[in-house]
Parts: C-alpha cells; sequence; structure tokens
C-alpha cells in the first residue's frame, strides 16, 4: 500500500512538473512596458489542417519548459516565428519541442512580446527577451538538468531573425541590468536557424543591419528553401560568413517548400527531412550526448 502511494505521488509529482504553468523571464514589468499580458489567441484561419496557433497582444513574456526524458544534457531555445505582430507557439514552438526532447533534449518555448505597430522595429522586444531567456536558463542550468555549456537557439521565421540578430549582437545586452541573473552570459553555444525571415538587404545586397556573422558567433545549421519569398539569400550570406571565420557550420537549401511549414511535411517537397539533418548535425558536433552535470 506504501509502495502504490509512493508511485502515485512521483506520477502525480511529475505530471506537476510537465504540466506546469509558463514561467516568467521577467520579475515584473518587461523593459518599456506598463501591461502584463500573456497575450490573445487569434481565430483560427480558414481551411488550415491542421490548424495553427497565433497569438497577439503580448507584453509579459514567458517560457514553457519541455523536459526530456532521459535527458542527456543539452537544452534548447525556441524562438517562433509570427512577423512580430504574432508569435506560433505549437508549429514553431511546442512541435520542435517534441523533436528535441525524442533526442534527449530539454526545450524552452519562448513566448515573446509582439509588436503591432509596423513603424516601430518588431525585432527588439523579442531580443531583449531571448537575451533575458537564455541568461535565465542557463543560471538554473541544474534545475533541469543541462549542462551550462550545452544551451542552443532554435529561432524560426521572424525568431530565426531575432536569433541571428542575439549570435552578432557582441554579447551586448539591449537592456539595462536588472540583476544577478544579467550577469550571466546569454551567448548560445550553438544555433539553428529555419527559414530566417527577412535576413536579405536587396538594396545593398547584403545582410540586414545588425545580422553580420561575428568572429565568435558560435556553430550554426541553417534552412531555407528556394522559392521562399523571404529570399534564401540572407540564410546563403550568413552561411558565407560564418564560413569566412571558419565557424562550423551547415546549410541546406531546399527546391521548394515554401515558408512556415515547421517540421512538417510540405506535398512534393523534401524539407520535412530538415530535422533529420538537424539531429545528425547535432550529434556529430557532440550536443546529443548523455552528459549531465
Amino acid at each position: 500500500m506504501v509502495r502504490c502511494c509512493l508511485i502515485l505521488a512521483l506520477i502525480l509529482c511529475e505530471n506537476t512538473i510537465l504540466a506546469s504553468e509558463p514561467l516568467d523571464i521577467w520579475p515584473e514589468l518587461a523593459p518599456g512596458e506598463s501591461t502584463r499580458q500573456v497575450g490573445e489567441t487569434l481565430p483560427p484561419r480558414p481551411g488550415e489542417a491542421p490548424p495553427i496557433t497565433r497569438v497577439g497582444n503580448v507584453t509579459r513574456p514567458t517560457m514553457s519548459v519541455h523536459l526530456a526524458k532521459p535527458a542527456n544534457g543539452t537544452g534548447v531555445v525556441i524562438l517562433p516565428g509570427g512577423g512580430f505582430a504574432r508569435v506560433v507557439p505549437d508549429l514553431e514552438g511546442t512541435e520542435a519541442a517534441d523533436w528535441l526532447n525524442r533526442h534527449g533534449v530539454t526545450a524552452f518555448v519562448l513566448s515573446y512580446r509582439t509588436t503591432a505597430d509596423a513603424q516601430s522595429p518588431g525585432w527588439i522586444k523579442p531580443l531583449q527577451d531571448a537575451q533575458r531567456a537564455m541568461s535565465f536558463i542557463r543560471s538554473r542550468a541544474p534545475q533541469w538538468g543541462i549542462r551550462k555549456d550545452r544551451l542552443g537557439l532554435l529561432g524560426f521565421s521572424a525568431g530565426g531573425q531575432v536569433a541571428a540578430r542575439l549570435l552578432s549582437d557582441g554579447e551586448k545586452r539591449n537592456y539595462e541590468r536588472l540583476d544577478e541573473v544579467d550577469d550571466v552570459s546569454y551567448r548560445p553555444d550553438f544555433a539553428i536557424l529555419v527559414y530566417p525571415w527577412n535576413m536579405y538587404d536587396a538594396k545593398t545586397d547584403s545582410l540586414v543591419a545588425g545580422t553580420e556573422v561575428p568572429k565568435n558567433c558560435p556553430p550554426t545549421f541553417l534552412v531555407h528553401t528556394d522559392d521562399d519569398r523571404s529570399s534564401s539569400l540572407g540564410a546563403v550570406l550568413f552561411y558565407a560568413g560564418l564560413k569566412k571565420h571558419g565557424i562550423p557550420a551547415e546549410l541546406h537549401v531546399y527546391g521548394n517548400g515554401g515558408h512556415g511549414y515547421g517540421l512538417r511535411s510540405v506535398k512534393n517537397s523534401q524539407i520535412s527531412s530538415w530535422p533529420d539533418n538537424a539531429a545528425h548535425w547535432l550529434g556529430t558536433r557532440g550536443f546529443l550526448k548523455y552528459e549531465i552535470e
């Protein structure tokens, strides 16, 4: 009887951890905010099967934790897309977390702040939230069974641009130091950029300002398609910058597949093979070995 109770208690405890409420990354108001709203789920778009969730009006960024079982000591922060005005938490968030979990990687899906004003640079708030989230997780790494030197960043679409900006920012925070969390490095140990959005500046035939590859950029895996309206030249030029600096990198540009597919398949396209290629790359870089601090 006692043994059964203990087993039941462990199951309940485990389920509580896995189903815990999203975590705040800022102790109070996020920089420049006057409200704390986790966002509003927008109506589904007609004809989407399966449907895609979109959340807008986020002023209170939160993070959901997806523990791997068993865990290998690697963690990844996921930045979904959404064009900065929205966040897509399933297609480019939890579905990616499930994939990472299957490889022993603990995932953190960040619901970053959105910007509805088209005149304001939409990447600023998400970049602040991403910097804070990386430091927050690394400061508590043992709590989630991950190593401080095996924390990566995965960005989709607009989140991919934010990730590229974080990789390129020279480790200079875009907000004033708040507490001891901000004393912890937010630099990723590796990155995966999936159809990073609007990285190419056609006027200058170069990467958009703020995404130039630095010499200390971590190893990076990039995915894009040739028929994406957000030109694959951004991913190509970012890869070229990595190559010039001798930084380990891998680039896949598929012939078709469009944009916004996440890990889902696209008819008459091989794009859904990218997760297998990314997992192989992570393995060759040593990020799938079972090493827990």
